[in-house]
């Protein structure tokens, strides 16, 4: 991946591996086989880490880990980037503006084989870090048993499937007409195809999942002040912020979570 001039992050490992990171691009790190950077650093981090999230004004790094704490090391500090709790959200992450930070769990620390993150661009006279607490960022989680998980997935599928970005984001009927199929609602999808009002209610219900979504990343400062939250910018902000992740295509195609989505959406 290759930054556009020196804007981006640049992320260097322990072993040496180098992974940019464009503005608005996201990695996931940890242990496990199904993340964006794989981290050798045994138990003594998660399997699923953290994200680094590129941002306009230099990287945001969040702890997505139920286990392992992650820490930010820089110049007279260490901060401790809270694990997630069940059930819980990240209180916040840690926003790098500019320079560099060592970021990792205390194991990585401890074998000297933190995530090197350098911030490029050229805001050098800027204060080199501050933290993303609740006057800034909030990081925002959805329970995968609910009805609005289902519609920020299936709203970002597309570009989950099409990481060029180029595919068009399905609209609030198309999202609607998926949600029968994903809940295998047969009766339900010929009368939506045949029924123009009950097309109409069900979109609607769609359509009050879809403004929660923006009401949620406006309360959480996940997009830039003063940016009209399109589905372009709604569907970049859940990706980078690994609310919604390639892993999560797997849920469509699990029959368990399919039933608990059906038992959601429709009486029996």
């Amino acid at each position: 991946m290759e930054l556009n001039g020196r804007s981006g992050v640049r992320v260097t490992t322990g072993s040496g591996e180098v992974v940019d990171v464009p503005p608005g691009g996201r990695l996931v790190f940890g242990r496990g086989p199904d993340v964006d950077l794989v981290v050798v650093a045994g138990r003594g981090l998660s399997r699923r880490a953290g994200v680094i999230a590129g941002l306009a004004g230099g990287a945001l790094v969040t702890n997505i880990s139920r286990s392992h704490a992650l820490y930010a090391v820089g110049d007279r500090y260490r901060i401790r980037l809270p694990r997630l709790e069940q059930g819980d959200e990240p209180s916040g992450g840690w926003f790098v503006r500019a320079g560099s930070v060592a970021i990792g769990s205390q194991a990585m620390l401890d074998d000297g084989v933190p995530l090197r993150i350098l911030v490029l661009g050229s805001a050098d006279t800027l204060p080199e870090t501050e933290p993303a607490g609740d006057a800034t960022v909030l990081p925002l989680r959805l329970d995968p048993d609910t009805k609005l998980f289902l519609v920020a997935l299936l709203w970002c599928r597309p570009w989950l499937v099409d990481p060029t970005r180029r595919t068009p984001l399905p609209r609030t009927p198309e999202i609607a007409r998926e949600a029968l199929v994903v809940t295998d609602a047969a009766y339900e999808l010929e009368r939506f195809d045949s029924d123009p009002a009950f097309r109409d209610r069900l979109s609607a219900r769609v359509g009050e999942h879809v403004k929660a979504l923006r009401q949620k990343i406006t309360e959480r400062g996940l997009a830039r002040r003063g940016v009209r939250l399109s589905d372009e910018v709604v569907a970049s902000v859940l990706l980078e912020h690994a609310v919604i992740t390639p892993a999560d295509l797997g849920r469509l195609a699990d029959p368990d979570w399919c039933t608990r989505q059906e038992d959601l959406w429709w009486e029996r």
